[in-house]
């Protein structure tokens, strides 16, 4: 790993731990709350991947929801025995109206697709929960978080970005990969759903807003 990758990945960790202490001192699931986990990584590349599973207490009472092979399902359901774990859209979740308790999904929304995919993502979380907690990425701080890269993803195009990406063999975050949001993206989201009880949180680099919190509740 080189220098610059193993500062991004304590970086990354950091921001984990800090939203999930965050999530548990503001969210304050309580041990019989359910909570369901929408947007897990069904294959793990590092060792902060699916935080919630791997800390939270009362993992007994998680549904962890992903998208992957029945091989990578089982895989995922055998290091986290505790969890409910299924194959699943978080466009359109198999669940009934405020069947759970709390909503959660980490770094999830940016990668659905586009701005119409990220609004039915965010109105299935909103259905079947009666508060949530997710985080995503600031589309204007200066690196481009996914690819480590500075500045590029603000001064070019999504298809001239997709070809550079492409060119220097970081390929994966082309296309469908991502659609990075912005604070009045997500507050548009936010007021497209009906969501309106809800707090934003910047969590803050160097002092510049790195990610956004969004934790909200229902009537």
């Amino acid at each position: 790993m080189s220098l610059i990758e193993t500062i991004a990945y304590r970086i990354s960790a950091s921001s984990r731990a800090k939203k999930f202490s965050q999530f548990l001192k503001l969210v304050a699931p309580q041990p019989h709350e359910s909570i369901v986990d929408v947007g897990v990584n069904t294959t793990e590349y590092s060792a902060t991947d699916n935080y919630l599973e791997k800390f939270y207490d009362h993992p007994d009472h998680i549904t962890a929801v992903g998208m992957g092979s029945d091989t990578e399902i089982a895989d995922f359901q055998a290091r986290y025995p505790k969890v409910t774990t299924l194959s699943g859209d978080g466009r359109a979740l198999p669940f009934a109206e405020n069947n759970f308790d709390i909503s959660y999904s980490n770094a999830v929304i940016e990668h659905v697709g586009n701005f119409d995919d990220q609004r039915r993502f965010l109105s299935e979380l909103y259905r079947v929960s009666r508060r949530g907690y997710f985080t995503t990425p600031n589309r204007h701080f200066p690196i481009e978080l996914h690819t480590r890269i500075p500045l590029l993803h603000l001064c070019l195009s999504k298809k001239s970005f997709d070809r550079f990406v492409t060119w220097i063999g970081k390929g994966w975050a082309a296309g469908d990969y991502m659609s990075l949001l912005s604070e009045s993206d997500l507050r548009r989201l936010l007021s497209d759903v009906g969501v309106s009880h809800y707090t934003l949180i910047k969590n803050r680099f160097c002092g510049l807003p790195m990610t956004y919190t969004i934790i909200w509740h229902k009537d």
